[in-house]
């Protein structure tokens, strides 16, 4: 058995890689800290993202285990062009998941890069696991293994937000939202 603890960043200060956590982000993220901290943590990754990277650093701080930063694990690009109806084309590209917008990665490329990371760490040693990205990024590695999941659970999440995901034998993890705002 092992667990990946999947966690979405606290509140930050912007969507740039360099933005970093609010008053509360700081706050939320100490409390995060504490809420994983009876899980026996043994391995954390995180995108090398400002805002996730403070998200899981006092859990770090507290446990001793260092934070490995993987590319990988960064938001996915939907388009290099501000559009107005963002939303829109969000939604379709949970429907068509090969659709890429101009300058952008369509939805499989950003969820295969996503499963890159998860299916590492499951044929690494460690047990218990906690992987902080990005929300949009989260989404879509959570549809991998749950076809339901689109742009309405996208929606829905918090900042934080923490999913545990616990590998058995079976391919396909039973996923759990266990953080509750």
């Amino acid at each position: 058995m092992k667990n990946v603890y999947v966690v979405r960043h606290c509140k930050a200060e912007g969507q740039a890689s360099n933005a970093g956590l609010t008053a509360i982000g700081v706050e939320q993220a100490v409390i995060l800290a504490e809420f994983l901290s009876d899980k026996e943590i043994d391995y954390i990754i995180s995108s090398p993202y400002e805002r996730a990277y403070l998200t899981i650093k006092p859990l770090s701080d507290k446990l001793g285990v260092e934070i490995a930063l993987d590319e990988r694990l960064t938001e996915r690009v939907l388009s290099d062009k501000n559009h107005p109806n963002w939303r829109d084309m969000l939604r379709k590209s949970y429907d068509d998941l090969d659709i890429c917008y101009e300058g952008g990665e369509s939805s499989s490329t950003a969820m295969s890069r996503a499963i890159s990371v998860v299916m590492e760490v499951l044929n690494g040693g460690n047990k218990n696991i906690v992987l902080v990205s990005h929300g949009n990024l989260i989404s879509l590695l959570l549809k991998h293994f749950d076809e339901r999941i689109g742009y309405k659970e996208w929606e829905s999440l918090s900042n934080p937000d923490v999913f545990h995901l616990a590998f058995s034998v079976e391919e396909k993890p039973n996923i759990r939202r266990i953080w509750a705002e």
